[in-house]
């Protein structure tokens, strides 16, 4: 059904970017999850076997060595569900890097992954968790049946080794995502609205709570095709265009890099395999650039580019603007 949403891919009037420093290596360790999320991206799910080799992962932490980015920010599917997953942790740390995990809290939960919690926390990585609501109807509605219970289990592992509370330097920071084809509500007022109601349903805490919005592209982007609203929601994003974000846009001082070390501006240009760098008409591998030729080169752009700059903006670090 992609090919019905292939406008995404025609020229855009979206305003041209190009690159700062880089940051930032975004790294998708693999496409398989134990969900299968309604607003996935990346159409992950248990079935899926794609995943990025201990070859790869020695390269992006040789690439991250030389250019001396600052974070290491690991995707998926379940990042954690990667062989190769602590050997990369322990090895960016040593090297003082800020390390991400986007960990979606059920995995922790799951047969085999029992010390996960306790390993993230002792190399001290940053958890990003997706919880898309405080209630459990709506969450298990976008994520699947049980999900929420599991996510909580996980949130509170998470709490009783410091994650989340003052004074650990532990951080976790939660994720919402719209469960239909609408903007995220105010990042400021519904962080505040988390923090009372997992506090007092559950005894939850958290540091910050990301806003993003949803892209129209795989999973997401398949419903809105099925629901005949593909064309309401682009034209939303374009109609909520706010320019103070597009200096904030992640792609500026973040490369993107599939599990088969391919370089794509950002994780959403990747789902679409746009290739890395305006007007390149093919792929590029990791091993073939270095951090310094980055600087100000030309960004690829599409129209689904105004989901990052639609509203408050949106970003992998929640609002912008």
């Amino acid at each position: 059904m992609m090919h019905k949403m292939l406008p995404l891919l025609e020229k855009t009037d979206f305003p041209a970017i190009r690159r700062t420093t880089l940051n930032t290596l975004q790294v998708n360790l693999g496409y398989k999850c134990n969900q299968a999320c309604y607003h996935c991206h990346v159409n992950s799910s248990p079935r899926r076997k794609e995943m990025m080799d201990k070859e790869t992962i020695d390269l992006v932490l040789s690439f991250l060595r030389d250019s001396q980015a600052k974070s290491l920010d690991m995707t998926g599917g379940a990042p954690e569900m990667n062989h190769h997953f602590k050997h990369l942790v322990r090895e960016a740390r040593a090297m003082g890097v800020q390390v991400i995990d986007r960990c979606n809290l059920t995995i922790l939960e799951e047969p085999g992954y029992e010390d996960m919690a306790q390993f993230l926390a002792a190399q001290k990585v940053d958890i990003v968790a997706s919880l898309p609501c405080y209630l459990e109807d709506n969450v298990d509605e976008q994520r699947g049946d049980g999900v929420f219970q599991a996510s909580l289990g996980g949130l509170k592992q998470l709490n009783d080794l410091g994650y989340g509370k003052e004074g650990t330097g532990l951080s976790l920071n939660l994720v919402y995502n719209p469960v239909g084809a609408f903007l995220p509500p105010s990042q400021t007022e519904l962080e505040s609205t988390y923090k009372k109601e997992l506090k007092s349903r559950y005894d939850i805490d958290f540091n910050n709570l990301f806003t993003i919005t949803n892209m129209p592209i795989a999973r997401f982007g398949s419903t809105l095709v099925e629901q005949g609203e593909l064309e309401h929601y682009m034209n939303l994003l374009k109609d909520s265009y706010n320019a103070s974000s597009l200096k904030e846009v992640m792609c500026r001082d973040t490369i993107s890099i599939s599990y088969q070390g391919y370089v794509y501006d950002c994780d959403f240009n990747q789902m679409l395999n746009i290739p890395f760098g305006a007007g390149h008409a093919q792929l590029t591998h990791l091993s073939d650039i270095n951090a310094a030729s980055l600087a100000n080169q030309n960004i690829s752009i599409a129209n689904h580019c105004y989901g990052c700059t639609a509203g408050q903006g949106s970003s992998c670090g929640g609002a912008l603007a």
